[in-house]
């Protein structure tokens, strides 16, 4: 659901990603990024959280807690997210035909926690129904986005995953898991400005 966590050097205002940007004018080199100010920083985005779930070689459920998903295109409908490179799983969803976004309703945290954790009794108790190819879809989601797995691509410490969606569907859950700044929330709205 984030990004891997690492040694981190000492926060300065460059090393924090205030000028991070900008070019050390003694060495012309740009200053190193502190992953964990960067990690923190990232959290201030606020995304919905999703499982992605696939069959493995062997026909056995894998799925994983994913919130680097988006949309890419409407013609062809294409969306992308990514995927650590030391998931145990990052070899079965290359390999997949197809995989489904399932995007959780607000009341599914547990669901998450369990898709993010390395338990292997993940699907236990978990009500699905098969997509394509037999791809497990989980119940009582706001939506589910059905994908044949059309192309990956390296994105520094993780694979990045583009699927076209072959099916798709809206739930009856219509408010969203938030995650936002290492915390689970919920949607609200904002009053309208007068």
């Amino acid at each position: 659901m984030s990004l891997p966590t690492s040694s981190t050097t000492s926060a300065t205002p460059a090393a924090s990603g205030v000028d991070s940007g900008r070019q050390n004018s003694e060495s012309g080199l740009s200053p190193a990024i502190n992953e964990r100010e960067f990690r923190d920083t990232l959290g201030r985005f606020a995304t919905g959280v999703t499982v992605v779930t696939a069959l493995a070689d062997d026909g056995r459920p894998i799925g994983v807690t994913i919130s680097s998903f988006n949309s890419v295109s409407l013609d062809p409908p294409l969306v992308l997210w990514s995927l650590s490179l030391n998931s145990p799983n990052l070899e079965a969803f290359r390999n997949a035909a197809h995989y489904s976004v399932n995007i959780l309703a607000a009341d599914q945290q547990e669901l998450s926690n369990r898709f993010a954790s390395r338990r292997n009794d993940r699907f236990t108790d978990i009500p699905t129904r098969p997509g394509l190819s037999g791809i497990p879809l989980i119940e009582s989601c706001c939506a589910w986005f059905e994908c044949s797995n059309e192309a990956h691509y390296p994105g520094g410490d993780h694979l990045i995953f583009v699927g076209r969606v072959e099916r798709f569907a809206k739930g009856e859950a219509e408010a969203p898991l938030i995650f936002h700044n290492a915390r689970y929330r919920l949607l609200g709205d904002i009053p309208p400005n007068d």
